[in-house]
């Protein structure tokens, strides 16, 4: 196997050039809550839908407070149409509601604080971790999971275990990166159905493990 170190150096030198991920995009204010929400905003969604939805939400209520402040159906209005937003709708409230009078209007900053609530799992509280608070955690969500399974790096076959592989593979440093390279990676590049070999940097370093067709 190459090394997974200078692999995701040339990765990265091709995400740079491509739009960031929704998350991350929201994340460059370094707000726990907005990464929550963003997060859980763009489960079965696109990311330009998330980003946009995101930002109407964000310009009527950014705090937990505030959103309790929006009616469901007003929520509903401003988040259409991502995917659920029905369901997502209560999820926001939900989760604004418990930090407010659970947390003192702030999101917990542990793994086991973030599981609590009802629509978090273990990528999202990963993700509010590492870009919400710069706390170091590795997010693997599909593109993570398959890329990091085609290029080599762990044999696994579920993103907990995938999660456990690359903590042991990288340094704490890269932890967070990983999800906001590998992502954009994923949605460009390394797509999960006829990826662009032909125009990957990583190319001849990838044993293309589970690829069929590619470009």
């Amino acid at each position: 196997m190459a090394d997974p170190l200078k692999v995701l150096r040339l990765i990265e030198t091709q995400v740079r050039l491509l739009p960031a991920p929704s998350v991350t995009a929201i994340s460059l204010r370094k707000d726990p809550f907005r990464v929550l929400i963003s997060c859980i905003l763009s489960l079965r969604t696109k990311d330009k839908t998330t980003l946009e939805a995101s930002k109407r939400l964000f310009a009527r209520a950014s705090t937990p407070a505030g959103i309790l402040k929006l009616s469901s159906p007003r929520i509903e209005r401003l988040i259409y149409p991502v995917g659920f937003y029905r369901v997502k709708s209560k999820v926001i409230r939900g989760l604004s509601r418990r930090i407010v009078k659970e947390f003192n209007g702030q999101v917990p900053h542990t793994l086991p604080g973030l599981l609590q609530f009802k629509g978090v799992g273990r990528k999202t509280a990963n993700l509010v971790l590492g870009l919400g608070y710069g706390i170091p955690a590795i997010c693997v969500d599909t593109h993570v999971h398959r890329i990091s399974n085609r290029l080599g790096w762990v044999r696994t076959s579920s993103p907990e275990d995938t999660e456990q592989a690359l903590a042991a593979l990288f340094p704490r440093r890269l932890w967070i990166r990983l999800n906001t390279v590998l992502v954009g990676f994923g949605q460009h590049v390394c797509l999960p159905v006829l990826p662009h070999c032909s125009g990957c940097r990583a190319n001849r370093f990838c044993p293309k493990r589970g690829v069929t067709k590619r470009r």
